[in-house]
């Protein structure tokens, strides 16, 4: 099998993480994304294969535009992307700040768009872009109105640049996770008595426990290959069957 060369952002915890692993796993070759250095260099030592760590803040728009200039400079041609950077923070309305909503807007709708924006000219005609979405597109949670909208944004970026992209035969389509068992809990501000009963309550779902990264790594590598090249702004639901 020819080894394709994959970039992740967020690579270095939760569903990028086990992404990357799976990616690895398989023989590619395998670029990681995120804001802290030190975490980036860490998983690179922990994990065996060709692994390659790039520091980028999908928050900045200074750092998404090095990236692509890096990339295209030492010339990386890239077969996908797994677009998974993102934030969650609770707001509440009355209460909410200018700041959090810039925060997540910036990070998961603008970062989104201006990373593809940056990698067009290392993408290879073709090649496949997974976005990390959420469930909250189709399930609304309470005090997390930010976040909801802003994944909602995400799906119309993703049905826009399906046409914009046609001509290079770039496809793009999402993954919609449901509440899965990450980093993003305790970054969120939840401490552990919450995070036990986030996953108490996760357990009268139909799956019958919370998901875990490694429950929607084999859509997201479905959607990076050869499988899904029929497929445009298609919305892959993984949510432990909450939706029903």
């Amino acid at each position: 099998m020819k080894q394709k060369t994959y970039l992740v952002t967020g690579g270095s915890a939760g569903i990028g993480l086990a992404t990357t692993k799976a990616l690895l796993a398989q023989g590619d070759r395998v670029i990681i994304t995120g804001r802290n250095k030190e975490k980036l260099a860490s998983v690179a030592q922990s994990l065996s294969g060709d692994l390659h760590w790039l520091v980028a803040d999908s928050g900045k728009l200074s750092d998404l535009q090095a990236l692509g200039s890096m990339l295209q400079q030492e010339n990386w041609h890239l077969d996908g992307v797994v677009l998974n950077a993102g934030v969650y923070q609770p707001n509440v309305v009355g209460e909410s700040t200018e700041e959090a909503f810039d925060y997540t807007f910036d990070i998961n709708v603008k970062g989104t768009f201006f990373t593809i924006q940056s990698l067009l000219p290392v993408l290879k005609k073709g090649s496949s872009l997974v976005v990390i979405s959420s469930l909250v597109v189709e399930k609304a949670f309470a005090n997390s109105i930010f976040y909801m909208a802003s994944k909602s944004a995400l799906e119309g970026l993703i049905a826009g640049l399906s046409l914009d992209l046609a001509d290079r035969n770039i496809r793009i389509n999402s993954i919609q996770p449901g509440v899965t068992a990450t980093e993003i809990q305790g970054k969120s501000g939840m401490d552990e008595a919450q995070i036990s009963d986030l996953h108490q309550w996760m357990s009268s779902t139909p799956l019958g426990r919370i998901l875990v990264p490694e429950d929607i790594v084999p859509s997201i590598c479905f959607l990076l290959g050869d499988g899904s090249v029929g497929m445009r702004h298609a919305k892959l639901l993984i949510d432990a069957g909450m939706n029903l």
